[in-house]
């Protein structure tokens, strides 16, 4: 089967932050752009996120709109898309928010790890290990060998950066926020990595939209851009 189309999403404030290092969680985006990523996640067959992220902002990880969630239903869809993460340790606690709402869930792992997360989860998400190591090719096989057409990653910057790294992004949708965070120690949207093309290769811009006070980047990463 063919693999998916990757949709990498992030939000950054204008300096590329994605959260600061404070206790108080960086709230970039607004209510205009959380409708738009929750249409994004609805046309979505499954959402991946890191294990950091799951551990730092223990989100549900839903289809909001209960309109949204009835035109799934309506077209033979669950309700919810597959909900999927990556951890290569297998430290995942089974009481995060994520594997008690919504449908299937699925994780990745390493053989290390396999064990360890099969008996934390005890039955509540199907554990897949990709080998010694994280295999994000491997994933793309497995998720469409059962049938994903489309996957939304939502990070973090370690996800989004192999992804990207390693070639498998189709998209990004980037939102920047008229944030500036000036934390040294600050995540960013990205990592230091080798990406395709280096330093010089411009993607093509495929739409910048104002949402608000925020504003949409849709870039093609496997395009060239003009120079």
């Amino acid at each position: 089967m063919p693999r998916p189309y990757v949709l990498l999403s992030a939000a950054t404030s204008v300096d590329g932050c994605i959260d600061d290092t404070s206790t108080t969680r960086l709230l970039l985006s607004n209510a205009e752009d959380f409708d738009r990523v929750d249409q994004v996640r609805a046309e979505s067959d499954a959402i991946l996120i890191g294990a950091a992220t799951m551990r730092s902002d223990n989100p549900r990880l839903l289809v909001n709109s209960e309109e949204r969630r009835a035109a799934r239903l309506a077209a033979g869809k669950p309700a919810c898309p597959l909900k999927v993460t990556v951890s290569a340790s297998g430290d995942l606690d089974a009481g995060l928010k994520f594997w008690h709402h919504g449908g299937d869930k699925l994780a990745y792992t390493t053989d290390a790890g396999e064990e360890k997360l099969r008996e934390e989860l005890s039955g509540l998400a199907d554990v897949v290990s990709t080998g010694p190591v994280i295999d994000f090719g491997a994933i793309l096989d497995d998720l469409g060998d059962r049938g994903v057409e489309r996957l939304m990653v939502e990070g973090g910057g370690r996800i989004h950066t192999a992804f990207l790294s390693q070639g498998l992004a189709d998209e990004i949708h980037l939102v920047i926020a008229p944030l500036v965070v000036g934390d040294a120690d600050a995540p960013r949207f990205l990592n230091p990595a080798a990406y395709p093309g280096g330093s010089t290769r411009r993607m093509r811009l495929a739409e910048a939209r104002a949402l608000g006070d925020v504003v949409l980047l849709r870039y093609l990463p496997k395009q060239e851009g003009s120079a």
